[in-house]
Formats: structure tokens, sequence, C-alpha cells
């Protein structure tokens, strides 16, 4: 199935592309998505994943939800999915 990633801050500067649209299989979660980033920038080590759980330092979005409103990490996806992936946004 296809995903579309939309990356933005330090995730997009870590993996050098503003979108990439990524082949996985039937019953991917967000998890392994974002392992699977870890692993293919490894400054990303640590940064999306905190124990198999969403680290803190990130909001994923799919189709513009934000995931922890379904499963959180353990959110399946489907073919045709937005994954959008950035820092929490701070400040005042």
């Amino acid at each position: 199935m296809e995903i579309e990633l939309r990356l933005f801050a330090t995730v997009r500067e870590a993996v050098g592309e503003r979108t990439k649209t990524c082949e996985f299989a039937s019953g991917t979660t967000v998890r392994d998505v974002l392992s699977a980033m870890e692993a293919a920038h490894p400054t990303l080590a640590d940064r999306l994943l905190d124990g198999g759980k969403l680290s803190r330092s990130i909001t994923v979005l799919r189709n513009g939800t934000n995931v922890t409103h379904f499963e959180g990490a353990a959110t399946e996806l489907r073919d045709g999915d937005r994954l959008s992936i950035t820092p929490p946004v701070t400040g005042g």
C-alpha cells in the first residue's frame, strides 16, 4: 500500500524532503512507519519513538487527525493515507 509522508521542521531537515511517498505492506502501523524512518535516517533515532510509543517531541496526523485520537503508534494505516509528522508547535 502507498502512504504519503508530509514532513515538517527538523524531521524534514533530517530526511531531506518535504513530501515522500512510500510503499508498505498491508497492516502497517504508524509505529512501523516511524521505526522505518528512524532506521533510514539515524539522526532521527529515538526522536520519533520512545519505547515503541510516540515520542513527546513529535505530532503525527493521519489524514489531518492526530493519531492520539485513534490508537497512537498502533494506528493501522490504509492505502492512500497521508501522515504528517512535525515537532509540536510551541511559543508564545
